[in-house]
């Protein structure tokens, strides 16, 4: 099965099953669902989270109970300016700096009490948080089709904030688990753990997470819409 027939079935389901939540439809976005919070709620209570002290988090809503409980637990967030626009691309979320933490989850609120930061002036990211639309057992991830997520971990690994040992999660929906064997290309980022609201499980991946930017498959609008890009391009 082609990632697009596996986003459409994912997204077919949740909606017929009732699961899909705020905001509506789910199609064509990383899906909302019942039991993100306690997903999140599952992730927090793991060993994958015990001591880290900066994550990389998604955005999106069904993510936002994450960026919640690393908040309240004293865990920098740091989330990607939308599609890397800014030469400063990534905010800072620090929650000695931050009073309203339920507003700094939001994405209007994150803009609003977020620091933009340069990628020279992050801490090394000892978890990632990202965003899913469908997940299989070996790890292969199925995102909303645009690649922002797994370039930013390239983009991340340039400068040396990510690396092999760099864990890598997700929370879904049992509903996102499939048994497909997803395609991948060496550029996709390998998910370890997946927490659903009933289940943790650790991944069988065993594809290397990207060593760096695959300058030659950017294509020039890409690299003329992404600052950081156009700065650090090879000549």
């Amino acid at each position: 099965m082609q990632k697009q027939d596996l986003r459409d079935s994912v997204w077919d389901e949740l909606e017929e099953r009732g699961e899909a939540r705020f905001p509506f439809p789910p199609h064509g976005r990383i899906p909302n669902f019942a039991g993100a919070k306690e997903a999140a709620e599952r992730l927090a209570e793991s060993d994958v989270w015990e001591g880290v002290d900066a994550i990389k988090a998604n955005p999106d809503s069904p993510q936002r109970p994450v960026r919640r409980r690393a908040l309240e637990a004293g865990k920098v967030v740091y989330m990607a300016v939308p599609r890397l626009r800014d030469e400063k691309c990534f905010l800072k979320l620090d929650p000695d700096e931050i009073d309203d933490i339920d507003n700094a989850t939001t994405i209007s609120g994150s803009s609003e009490l977020g620091e933009p930061v340069g990628l020279e002036e992050m801490e090394a990211i000892e978890l990632i948080v990202s965003g899913s639309v469908a997940m299989a057992d070996r790890g292969e991830r199925v995102g909303k089709g645009e690649g922002y997520s797994d370039l930013e971990f390239a983009v991340l690994r340039e400068f040396g904030l990510v690396d092999d040992e760099t864990t890598t999660v997700t929370t879904v929906h049992e509903v996102q688990f499939v048994d497909e064997e997803i395609p991948t290309t060496p550029q996709d980022v390998p998910i370890d753990w997946i927490f659903t609201p009933n289940q943790t499980i650790r991944t069988e991946a065993t594809d290397a997470k990207p060593a760096g930017i695959e300058w030659s498959i950017l294509s020039d609008d890409r690299l003329d819409e992404i600052p950081i890009l156009r700065r650090i391009e090879p000549n």
